[in-house]
């Protein structure tokens, strides 16, 4: 099955949501509340240790069954089915998308082409099992026989950012290895890394699906340079960790083929964390807290895959951003994670969200007219309130929020735990509620401070609580938002898992690069020219 190519503004559903938003633009979420005692409840769902309110939002019940509606004629059923039976999605790649089947652990056959794919996957999770066991155990020797006290992750995008990410927000679950990621091909980061790194106990992971990678082979050279000032090239097989396809190219880089991991085309790179990329997870904290990480995913994605749609927390979550994008014109969300594992969760999102939906033409390789990916960002409460919470309670812009908080804390240290997340309840009815005129005068304040010290209110956000961060959870709640993802690009009749938009610039950053090294003088623009000259001639 190709996805069904329908413009949604041309879907019934669609138009009347055009009705409905005219109609109910202008209630204010707190009025919502007093016209409906039980708003909070019936607008609120669970899963497992998950509570999710999306009550404080402008919208009511009608605007979600007509988005029901509209995901029904856009046929997201069937566009689901699609997706975990590995069906070929991502059409202009003519590539599946099975990313799922890496955290599938019902025992099911996924056939891709006809063929299980299962038990390869079944190989790769033993062979990171193992691997993974002799490293931490201190089985596996570098070249002076010393064990593994480091590992250096190399790759940029999703060879970096879901590990990288995941990596931080378990770093309570962190076992004695020492983790670094070295992703942009800046020199200076390169160096600030290995300057933590004794050359005789740290392990490379060079993580490129084709090991042509400009950032990721020019890091990787760099690395081997500074290895073999101290050791032999025969030394390289102990200390230098393949995840790619490219045999020919990772026997000539010195690497072991017994060392090598694969990938696969049908994952995608901003979603590989979930099979051998996320060999640098699996090391910091261990297989057995890797696996509960595939479990929690796994879980989730049978909760998107078999729930009603006004039960399914993916779907709800993609419709009220749909209502937000489409039809108040808001052009980004904010992410706001209260706990500082999380603090690169927004960066990872955004590349998941973006990357996916950042697309002008619909399936049938036609220019929108309408909007379609939104602008994601964030940062950790209660920080994020000490700096930009200014614009969104105050600003001019709607923006809509998640906030995702935890109900216990790792380290069970209640005080802390109760103060950051009664910040997360109160900045939540702030955004709403706002402060009026009458309020402010009745505190006496001056009539002169009182236009200053307004707040509108009526500013949506989401509650996403969890019952505590653990490797489950967590797979569970990045599973969430690729769900979203998902839902949102079927919606909006686009392809959200091919990515041309970054190929242009890496053709061009190799042209400019032949200017800088073979002296050449490839054609660019008047200002390109001169940032080259000036570049050149410092």
């Amino acid at each position: 099955m190709t996805l069904v190519n329908k413009n949604p503004l041309k879907l019934e559903a669609w138009k009347k949501l055009e009705k409905h938003f005219k109609a109910t633009k202008n209630i204010r979420i707190d009025e919502y509340f007093k016209n409906n005692f039980c708003r909070a409840k019936e607008m609120s769902c669970s899963w497992e240790g998950f509570f999710i309110d999306y009550s404080k939002n402008k919208i009511d019940k009608k605007s979600l069954l007509l988005l029901k509606e509209l995901a029904l004629e856009a046929n997201l059923p069937e566009a689901i089915k699609a997706y975990f039976k590995g069906e070929q999605i991502n059409k202009t790649e003519k590539r599946a998308v099975l990313h799922t089947a890496l955290r599938n652990f019902c025992g099911k056959p996924i056939l891709l082409d006809g063929k299980d794919i299962m038990p390869e996957i079944q190989v790769v999770r033993n062979k990171m099992k193992k691997f993974s066991n002799k490293i931490i155990n201190g089985q596996w020797k570098g070249y002076t026989g010393k064990r593994i006290t480091h590992v250096v992750n190399i790759g940029i995008g999703g060879s970096d950012l879901g590990p990288s990410m995941v990596t931080e927000a378990l770093s309570f679950y962190k076992n004695h290895i020492k983790t670094y990621f070295i992703s942009n091909i800046e020199g200076d980061h390169v160096i600030e890394v290995l300057k933590k790194c004794p050359v005789e106990s740290t392990l490379f992971i060079i993580v490129s699906k084709t090991f042509t990678t400009q950032e990721t082979i020019s890091n990787a050279n760099r690395v081997k340079k500074w290895f073999l000032k101290s050791a032999s090239p025969n030394s390289i097989s102990k200390h230098f960790i393949a995840i790619s396809t490219n045999l020919e190219k990772i026997s000539e880089f010195g690497i072991n083929q017994k060392n090598v991991f694969p990938m696969k085309d049908w994952v995608g790179g901003r979603f590989s964390l979930w099979g051998a990329v996320g060999l640098s997870i699996s090391l910091s904290v261990g297989y057995e807290n890797y696996e509960r990480l595939l479990k929690g995913a796994g879980n989730m994605d049978l909760h998107f895959k078999n729930t009603p749609i006004e039960n399914n927390i993916p779907i709800i979550l993609s419709f009220i951003s749909l209502w937000y994008n489409n039809f108040y014109k808001s052009e980004s969300e904010v992410v706001i994670p209260y706990s500082e594992y999380l603090k690169n969760f927004p960066a990872y999102l955004q590349q998941a969200s973006m990357e996916s939906n950042g697309k002008s033409v619909d399936r049938n390789g036609s220019q929108v007219d309408y909007q379609t990916g939104t602008l994601i960002w964030g940062a950790t409460g209660t920080n994020a309130q000490h700096a930009f919470f200014q614009l969104i309670h105050q600003g001019t812009k709607l923006i809509p929020a998640d906030f995702i908080g935890f109900k216990t804390s790792l380290y069970n240290e209640r005080e802390h735990q109760d103060k950051l997340m009664a910040n997360f309840f109160a900045q939540t009815e702030a955004l709403m509620i706002g402060k009026n005129e009458d309020e402010l005068k009745n505190e006496d304040v001056a009539n002169e401070l009182v236009p200053f010290k307004t707040f509108k209110g009526n500013r949506p956000s989401n509650s996403i609580l969890i019952e505590k961060l653990n490797p489950y959870n967590l797979g569970a709640l990045i599973a969430i938002y690729e769900h979203k993802i998902f839902t949102l690009g079927v919606i909006w009749n686009i392809y959200s898992y091919d990515q041309w938009g970054v190929e242009l610039g890496k053709k061009l950053a190799n042209k400019v690069l032949e200017d800088f090294e073979l002296e050449k003088n490839n054609p660019h623009d008047m200002s390109t020219k001169q940032l080259i000259k000036l570049y050149k001639n410092p």
